[in-house]
């Protein structure tokens, strides 16, 4: 099953797993020795990450299968694997111990209205918590893989959420259909020149905030799909044409925008 990624940067091998034996790659496989219980976002991408490190594990298609085979190795049933894999996540997410949980906590901040489009949502763990939060919920990727695994995540969560197969630089929407649209992590993913549109979009559907989040990195991962090294600058740059709009951009583990319309 092809995933769109598990893009948790500022994630780390160090971060989430120092204790657990080391990953190894043997015959195309991962040798990992998680259980159901440490099964998580966190735990998966730092053993992966790790592997990243060693030289064994080499860009985002094999990055993608390998995140896919561990998670499935877990329990006796795929079902009963990707089901721990979100309650486990989730809960990490709520409960501040997942290296990618102060992203969370600040995007699910920065919300305002009742309604939310979360855009490129891969797995989508924020949109899940934003569910959980009494937000009415749409989520939006390119990947149906991913889109149907949180479908199923949902009704496991007893939340409602909408989730839709689209492209962030045409967003399948009615124009200010929503109340704030979130592209989280989101950016990093496109050329440089895919980026005006997106933004364009987003600021079309939403009422009346937009919430970008990027990753600040030394260089951009290619086992997570990153296309750009970004920087504040490119946040100024960014939101320099949306002269209709009061603009935010503040550091806090990576680089936000907010575009609130007037």
């Amino acid at each position: 099953m092809a995933l769109t990624t598990l893009d948790q940067a500022p994630h780390t091998a160090s971060q989430a797993g120092d204790a657990a034996p080391a990953w190894q790659m043997c015959d195309g496989r991962v040798q990992h020795g998680l259980t159901l219980d440490e099964l998580s976002d966190a735990s998966v991408v730092a053993g992966l990450e790790s592997l990243v490190s060693a030289g064994r594990l080499r860009g985002r298609e094999a990055f993608e299968a390998a995140a896919v085979q561990v998670i499935t190795d877990c329990a006796d049933s795929p079902q009963r694997a990707w089901q721990a894999f979100y309650r486990n996540s989730v809960a990490q997410l709520r409960d501040g111990s997942s290296p990618f949980a102060p992203v969370h906590r600040r995007a699910r901040s920065l919300l305002a209205g009742e309604s939310v489009l979360e855009v490129g949502c891969c797995f989508g763990f924020l949109a899940l918590q934003c569910a959980q939060d009494g937000m009415t919920v749409s989520a939006l990727d390119l990947c149906t893989g991913a889109l149907d695994l949180l479908a199923t995540a949902a009704e496991d969560f007893a939340v409602p959420l909408t989730t839709v197969y689209g492209d962030a630089r045409a967003l399948p929407c009615a124009s200010e259909s929503v109340d704030t649209v979130t592209l989280i992590h989101l950016l990093e993913h496109l050329d440089e020149s895919e980026v005006p549109q997106a933004l364009a979009e987003a600021l079309r559907v939403a009422r009346g905030r937009v919430v970008v989040a990027v990753p600040f990195e030394e260089q951009p991962s290619p086992h997570f799909g990153h296309l750009q090294r970004l920087t504040v600058d490119d946040l100024q740059r960014w939101a320099a044409p949306w002269t209709h709009c009061y603009a935010e951009i503040f550091t806090d583990h990576g680089g936000w925008l907010v575009l609130d319309k007037a």
